[in-house]
């Protein structure tokens, strides 16, 4: 099916618009996206075998 997504998608609340925003530029910014920085992000606070904490984003000054 056209609209069907290979993974079940899956909400997160309590994250506000400015933040949303920001973690999308900062994946951007590196290549990737905001689901791929969040999915690291919970395979290290895990302790999952082999995860890494995912680079931060570039400064800009």
């Amino acid at each position: 099916m056209a609209n069907q997504h290979r993974e079940k998608l899956r909400g997160v609340r309590g994250v506000d618009d400015d933040l949303w925003a920001d973690l999308h530029a900062a994946a951007t910014a590196l290549g990737t996206d905001r689901s791929a920085i969040t999915r690291q992000l919970w395979e290290w606070w895990l302790k999952r075998p082999g995860a890494t904490l995912p680079p931060p984003p570039p400064t800009t000054e």
